[in-house]
């Protein structure tokens, strides 16, 4: 999948498997970065009333592979092989829209290193990752 393919995905509703499952979608990229963006609701919750921590770091994943598959040639691909990921603060009923974006930072002709942050409608930064991705040659 190379960039002209992402931004079809983007032109034909953005929504990949997972993002049929947790309700988020692809709605943006370009070379070496692309964003999700979601709606976290009761579906998401821990026991505690609050957005469960894999909700966050699913669509940190989902910005970081995507930024990757922008710079990828037509026959590679690309599989997680480590995400970090800090929580800064907590998703409720009432947060909101948020928005997963992942940025490039080094692409290799077999590891990609990828920085994302989560924010709110208000640009407050909810959670941050930093990846390593195995690039794959098919």
């Amino acid at each position: 999948m190379t960039l002209a393919k992402v931004q079809g995905l983007i032109a034909t509703g953005g929504r990949p498997p997972i993002g049929e499952t947790l309700g988020f979608q692809l709605v943006d990229a370009g070379e070496g970065w692309a964003a999700f963006e979601g709606v976290p609701g009761p579906e998401h919750f821990n026991p505690m009333g609050i957005v469960h921590g894999g909700y966050a770091a699913t669509l940190l994943d989902s910005a970081c592979g995507i930024a990757v598959v922008t710079q990828l040639a037509d026959d590679q691909a690309m599989t997680t092989l480590e995400l970090k990921t800090s929580y800064l603060k907590a998703m409720t009923g009432k947060t909101g829209k948020v928005r997963a974006e992942g940025h490039v930072i080094s692409i290799g002709r077999r590891v990609a290193y990828v920085e994302a942050k989560l924010t709110d409608a208000e640009g407050r930064i909810l959670a941050t990752a930093t990846s390593t991705l195995l690039v794959i040659q098919q």
